[in-house]
């Protein structure tokens, strides 16, 4: 299932209530009459940027690549590419089933969206989430995407390998993982679609469950947490992710409570890593995209996030689409997929033609 995290004040529990019944089941668009086939490749990309890391989590990722019905039939031509990123608990194979790959994206060719590549990466790790961050905990999943990956589909496709012909989106924890790398990589990535994104603010003191973590303190392996509750193996990836600690076996990271008192300077570390805490760091790179949009469900959780970063990009006068659409965290998301997502790649990708 898709994770999402709360705006700061409110309890990460609350979310994970209202949200789990929805998250597996998402709505199907129709099919869309006389669409051609894509061709779905699922290949292993070996990444530089995560070997070595402490958990044990796998250099070699599986990652889906959907070919365009022309790419087959014009071996001349080059295809801009879109990198789609997963959110957490869920890698790249239950992504495509929840936005119903190859449906979806061949409805939105059907429909008149230019033809491109879409690229797929799994980022599940063993505490069932990347975070998309730089961790030598976890390995540094935000060079794998901006770098290893992107280097790879460009070295064995036919892409443009131009930034102004990639595009990168993400639903959730990819969502956070788009702005994030976002943020930091407009020298790889043109465009960028946040879709109900997650962990955009800060935490607070208030909103840690300090028995919980506690008891995540006393884990002998990183293997144990395969059979923990949901919050808390979240809870391990986000430490896992944001406060790594080499010194510190097993689980090698930093818990936000130690002797049953929050800790701010860990918590401190997790802020660090809030987008909504390094936006105005990165105005200037935010500038150099040639769009930016944003969505969330009216009864989603994280809206007011989603909210507070197109306000933020408004403040700058940069350029974005924010749209609350009626839905939850993940009823929609098949449908704005193809709707939404997949045109206006289609739009802002140099070399998308019809």
């Amino acid at each position: 299932m898709a994770m999402g995290w709360m705006r700061t004040g409110i309890a990460l529990a609350a979310l994970l209530t209202a949200a789990a019944p929805a998250q597996v089941a998402t709505n199907v668009p129709a099919p869309v009459a006389n669409a051609k086939p894509v061709t779905i490749e699922r290949i292993k990309v070996h990444s530089p940027a995560l070997e070595g890391s402490l958990e044990g989590d796998s250099a070699a990722r599986d990652v889906m690549v959907v070919l365009p019905p022309g790419y087959g039939l014009n071996r001349s031509r080059r295809y801009p590419v879109l990198y789609a990123l997963h959110g957490y608990s869920i890698g790249a194979e239950q992504w495509t089933r929840e936005i119903h790959v190859p449906q979806t994206i061949e409805g939105a060719f059907a429909k008149g969206a230019g033809e491109f590549i879409v690229v797929l990466p799994d980022s599940k790790t063993v505490h069932n989430g990347s975070m998309y961050s730089s961790s030598v905990t976890t390995g540094d999943f935000e060079t794998f995407i901006a770098r290893d990956l992107v280097r790879y589909i460009d070295g064995h496709y036919r892409t443009l390998a131009d930034r102004r012909s990639r595009g990168l989106a993400g639903h959730s924890m990819g969502g956070y993982g788009t702005t994030r790398i976002g943020l930091k990589h407009p020298d790889v990535f043109g465009a960028l679609y946040m879709m109900s994104p997650c962990c955009l603010s800060a935490r607070s003191a208030a909103q840690i469950d300090t028995a919980m973590i506690e008891r995540l303190g006393k884990l002998t392996s990183p293997k144990q947490s395969e059979g923990l509750p949901f919050m808390d193996r979240a809870t391990l990836a986000s430490a896992a992710a944001w406060s790594p600690n080499p010194a510190r076996a097993p689980l090698y990271l930093d818990l936000p409570v130690k002797d049953g008192a929050v800790q701010p300077d860990v918590l401190a570390r997790w802020a660090a890593n809030a987008p909504l805490a390094m936006v105005d760091q990165y105005v200037g790179n935010l500038r150099r995209y040639a769009a930016i949009a944003i969505d969330v469900g009216d009864r989603d959780g994280l809206r007011d996030d989603a909210r507070t970063l197109h306000e933020a990009l408004d403040r700058y006068r940069i350029a974005n689409s924010f749209e609350v659409y009626s839905g939850d965290h993940t009823s929609g998301v098949a449908g704005r997929f193809q709707d939404h997502v997949m045109p206006f790649f289609s739009e802002h990708l140099v070399g998308a033609t019809k």
